[in-house]
């Protein structure tokens, strides 16, 4: 495994950090507990360190079993990175801004985005209880809250990495221009925000940003949720209430099969998936820092790991870039 610094903090993260959104359940059909479990177990035994989670991942259950996974393990050896700002109890009193309807157990949950700083130190507390510890390594604004402002949002969390409840402070989705607005107050950490062989847009804007001002980037979707591990187009199972049915759906498929057709031998030769391919490939794009990969069970979580043993030749490299370029 790799480890690399983020942005201008001492917090070094593994370069394949552990995504847990799946796990939560909600929006991906459901997991096993004790798969959820051996999935983070088996990816602090090969060496990534790092589990990026979030309050809304499941309705906290996501927080809930990293923290029994993690519980009687070196703390000092994990980073554990989590969110704030999305609200679905009705603890925001009806401020924030709503952002979509979840549902749970066939019941309509309203989400909003809220960033409050008094909404923020309750999260905190919430997301410490059950994660089972006492400080966070980086936490991160899930989306941006057009209801609240800025400065108020990292305000609040200058205060918290000041009484060492945080190490670091990070957001997610944030474009440069809210980048900028936020660095009049903090020195920010992360941007945490999609990035894939598919989704490249941020190369435009936010990857130059990043890279002049020492900020680090945490990709999100590496595998479009599964789309380009290719089992897709020969194996779809996925079950009714999965959102990937429509999130699918926005990607021309004949591309992206053209696409896996010309990763699938180069992976081949090398006796890795399609998927770890891809993986590695994400880590190694200038100002990516690390890349979120998501386990449903032990195997799901050591073949990300051993993505990282891979390496390309400059052919390789230019073939899988010459069909990018068709995308």
């Amino acid at each position: 495994m790799e480890y690399r610094k983020l942005g201008n903090t001492a917090l070094e993260l593994s370069a394949i950090t552990y995504g847990s959104f799946a796990i939560g359940g909600n929006m991906w059909g459901g997991n096993e507990k004790k798969d959820s479990i051996a999935s983070v177990h088996a990816s602090l035994d090969h060496g990534v360190t790092s589990i990026d989670t979030a309050p809304f991942y499941g309705f906290g259950l996501s927080e809930e079993m990293i923290g029994e996974a993690i519980k009687g393990k070196d703390r000092s050896k994990i980073q554990l990175l989590t969110k704030f700002g999305l609200v679905w109890d009705g603890s925001n009193q009806g401020k924030g801004e709503f952002f979509f309807d979840a549902s749970e157990n066939g019941k309509t949950i309203p989400v909003y985005k809220f960033a409050s700083k008094a909404n923020i130190i309750k999260e905190l507390e919430e997301s410490l209880k059950r994660l089972g510890t006492d400080y966070i390594d980086l936490l991160q604004i899930h989306w941006p809250d057009s209801t609240t402002a800025i400065s108020e949002t990292m305000e609040a969390l200058e205060v918290l990495i000041q009484q060492g409840k945080i190490r670091a402070a990070g957001v997610c989705n944030y474009s440069v221009d809210q980048l900028k607005e936020a660095s009049a107050t903090l020195t920010l950490a992360s941007n945490q925000v999609s990035y894939s062989m598919l989704n490249r847009s941020i190369e435009q804007d936010l990857v130059p940003y990043a890279l002049e001002n020492q900020t680090g980037i945490i990709a999100y979707s590496p595998m479009e949720r599964g789309l380009l591990t290719g089992k897709y187009f020969t194996e779809n199972t996925l079950k009714q209430d999965d959102h990937r049915n429509g999130y699918f759906s926005q990607f021309d498929l004949e591309k992206v099969k053209s696409l896996i057709a010309t990763l699938a031998p180069v992976a081949q030769n090398k006796g890795v998936t399609v998927a770890q391919l891809v993986l590695r490939w994400t880590t190694l794009q200038p100002g990516i820092t690390v890349v979120l990969a998501g386990a449903r069970n032990a195997s799901q979580s050591i073949a990300n790991a051993q993505a990282m043993d891979i390496n390309f030749t400059a052919e390789e490299l230019i073939l899988i870039n010459n069909e990018l370029s068709k995308l």
